[in-house]
């Protein structure tokens, strides 16, 4: 036999020696390991079923109902109930802390750190939905209460109202979200401010100079329905009638079959009487 095939056969004996010292002194850890995931498997599932039950118990999905945010959570894909959902996610999140754990006692480096930089994040994740649900309720209650006062106050928008004050508050948590999950908003936020001054200083101008009348009109009507009832009589801008309707920006009277139609600001000018 040569000299070379002796010096083969030395470097795979010497080979499959390592690898046998390698599968030993690693089998510890990898019977660890095997322990560590069927008892992760285990006790995740036992606490995610005691997050269902707890939420179960206090009517979560229900709550979540009456807040009008188990709607909005379906509107973005949400089709299961939110409590096996959160079920999910704590089982999820346990597995990846048991996966961390167990990397570790592998040895697995890279692995572990990636797990950890992941769980890290995790309470950015949670802030942002947070913000998200809260932001929503808020637009919500928002725009319900911006349409109820222009509706009280005769505004005929008054829908179209409340679904601005919805967007507006929407668009703001949806910037808070995207803040705390870390990405860069500066932009968007310039670019916002910029279009916000914008349509305020234009507001401003057209309420202070081409509508003034008729925003004088709604605000004299406002008050006048805090004031008059309708169906009663009465006299103002030397007009009497029974009052049928108070406008946005006229007061109607109706008298001998005719309907006399009075700017609203004549309340603020002139004398009514009953």
């Amino acid at each position: 036999m040569s000299e070379e095939t002796l010096a083969m056969q030395q470097q795979l004996m010497s080979a499959f020696r390592d690898l046998a010292d390698s599968v030993v002194s690693a089998a510890p850890r990898v019977a660890v390991a095997l322990v560590l995931i069927v008892l992760a498997l285990i006790v995740a599932k036992g606490v995610a079923y005691v997050v269902r039950a707890l939420l179960n118990k206090v009517r979560f999905d229900a709550l979540l109902e009456r807040l009008g945010l188990a709607a909005t959570l379906s509107r973005f894909g949400l089709s299961q109930s939110p409590t096996a959902f959160l079920g999910k996610v704590t089982y999820l999140l346990l597995l990846f802390l048991f996966a961390r754990v167990g990397a570790d006692a592998l040895g697995l480096t890279a692995v572990s750190q990636a797990l950890g930089s992941f769980l890290a994040y995790v309470p950015n994740l949670v802030a942002a939905t947070l913000i998200f649900l809260l932001g929503s309720l808020a637009a919500q209650v928002a725009s319900r209460a911006v349409a109820r006062m222009a509706g009280e106050s005769g505004i005929e928008y008054a829908s179209s109202l409340g679904g601005l004050a919805y967007a507006l508050i929407f668009f703001v948590a949806g910037i808070m979200a995207l803040g705390q999950l870390r990405i860069d908003t500066e932009i968007v936020r310039l670019v916002t401010a910029g279009i916000l001054a914008a349509g305020a200083i234009g507001f401003g101008l057209s309420l202070g100079l081409g509508t003034k009348d008729i925003t004088r009109n709604v605000l004299a009507g406002f008050y006048a329905r805090k004031v008059f009832r309708i169906g009663e009589q009465m006299e103002i801008a030397g007009e009497r009638g029974r009052l049928t309707a108070i406008t946005p920006t006229q007061t109607l009277l109706e008298h001998d079959d005719r309907t006399i139609a009075i700017a609203n600001s004549v309340f603020l000018e002139e004398v009514a009487k009953q």
